[in-house]
């Protein structure tokens, strides 16, 4: 057991089994007994009354083309089940070196954070359950991420009841990252929703480092996750995701960041060998004039994994810039999608957006779907995107080889070299030399 506390975490909610996902879910709305304010309440039934409309999104809708969930809906799984944490062990985590505050989610359900929170503050950091009263919880939740036409939200939002409550107050610096470690435990299959809000409040500053990991011997997992982070004017995020999980787990998450004057929001997004399905959906709104967003994404895939990547950076006023780069590295039978939509309003003069694909395809039966796509409607803008596919470089391969360098070692040098346009732009030095690590480890593994 490594720092938390043991004993049997229970949920309100029953755990329901029916003939499937879809009638798992409406069973459980139906008997839900619903918490918090009326405002909440109404909020709950409008978003479950349209996921019945629109139901679980297929391969008919272009935003889901290339990807199917018929076999992650299609089964019956445990909902809110209790967590037996006596045994748990969250080293799979760690990041040597990496000095941080920790909070631990367990199947979704929020179980600890560590006491050296208590010497940050103006930093509030709760279970979402919990954070009813907030002033910047009524302001904030499901404001943001409501508004995207992902049915998924819907649902999230419809019947969530776990996650994380974060905010930084005006002005404050939190001293170390925020490490937030999502473990996915348990002999039976289970289906997860998670619902985290971030508020960074006026010129307030936030490293947050979020962990993906799975349990030896943990069944089919399925987690919905919705995120919406608010960034407040003056204010600046860095935020990581690194997809560590095992083969057994399976994620559909969903990222909406609203970002006010002067912000900056930074998105590095890590996706390596191990969860065998994975869906990002990451959406930047820059609703304010001097608004800077950067979006990085370096993808890993072996085996059969599958993992799609979504990203939306709308430009809705002028003197905004983004610059997003997303690398692709697939091996075997994996998969790798990226679908980047730049949008950029009206009133948007003088944006400066910049978007790029590279695909590096390593084996003949890896699967790379690219499409960039920008939508310009104002005419004084600086706009670029492109995409590039290619295969593993033999030649360079055989060159190295040449030179007394062993070929995995070869291999991996030209990996990195591939990667290092977005790797070297990590503001975490730690993170950037643990992720390079991985992709050893993960070209190591699907020999």
């Amino acid at each position: 057991m490594d720092n938390l506390d043991s004993g049997l975490i229970t949920k309100n909610m029953s755990t329901i089994v029916a003939d499937s996902l879809y009638q798992q879910l409406v069973s459980v709305f139906q008997e839900s007994d619903t918490q918090g304010p009326s405002y909440l309440t109404t909020l709950r039934r409008e978003a479950f009354e349209r996921f019945q409309q629109e139901g679980f999104p297929t391969v008919k809708n272009e935003e889901w083309k290339y990807t199917n969930i018929h076999s992650l809906i299609n089964s019956t799984y445990a909902l809110d089940a209790p967590v037996d944490v006596d045994a748990l062990d969250t080293r799979k985590a760690d990041i040597q070196g990496l000095d941080a505050h920790r909070i631990v989610l367990v199947n979704g359900q929020y179980i600890l954070a560590l006491p050296s929170f208590e010497d940050e503050i103006g930093l509030v950091i709760k279970p979402i359950n919990e954070a009813y009263t907030e002033a910047n919880f009524e302001k904030h939740y499901a404001q943001h991420a409501d508004k995207s036409d992902n049915v998924m939200v819907q649902l999230n939002t419809a019947l969530s009841t776990t996650g994380v409550y974060l905010s930084v107050a005006k002005n404050k610096v939190i001293s170390k990252p925020i490490h937030i470690v999502h473990v996915a435990t348990g002999a039976d299959a289970f289906f997860a929703q998670t619902r985290n809000l971030v508020v960074v409040e006026p010129h307030a500053e936030v490293e947050i480092i979020e962990s993906f990991v799975t349990m030896d011997g943990a069944a089919k997992n399925v987690h919905n996750k919705v995120t919406e982070i608010v960034v407040e004017e003056g204010a600046k995020v860095q935020h990581y995701y690194l997809q560590v999980a095992d083969k057994a787990s399976h994620y559909m998450m969903h990222t909406e960041v609203y970002q006010a004057q002067n912000s900056l929001y930074n998105n590095y997004n890590c996706n390596l060998p191990g969860a065998s399905f994975v869906r990002n959906n990451i959406h930047v709104r820059l609703d304010a004039e001097q608004v800077e967003s950067h979006l990085y994404g370096i993808n890993l895939t072996a085996g059969q994994q599958f993992v799609d990547n979504h990203t939306v950076v709308d430009h809705m006023k002028p003197h905004c810039e983004s610059y997003e780069w997303y690398k692709n590295i697939p091996q075997d039978e994996s998969i790798a999608v990226f679908n980047g939509k730049i949008f950029v309003r009206e009133d948007a003069q003088k944006t400066n957006a910049f978007q790029q694909n590279n695909n590096m395809l390593i084996g003949d039966k890896s699967t790379v779907y690219s499409k960039p796509q920008l939508e310009i409607f104002a005419d004084d803008v600086k706009c670029s995107h492109g995409c590039t596919m290619g295969q593993f470089d033999d030649d360079a391969l055989f060159y190295l080889r040449a030179r007394g360098i062993g070929e995995e070692s070869a291999r991996v040098l030209l990996v990195h070299a591939f990667a290092f346009d977005v790797t070297s732009r990590f503001s975490n030095e730690i993170v950037r030399q643990y992720i390079e690590h991985l992709i050893e480890e993960g070209l190591e593994k699907a020999k």
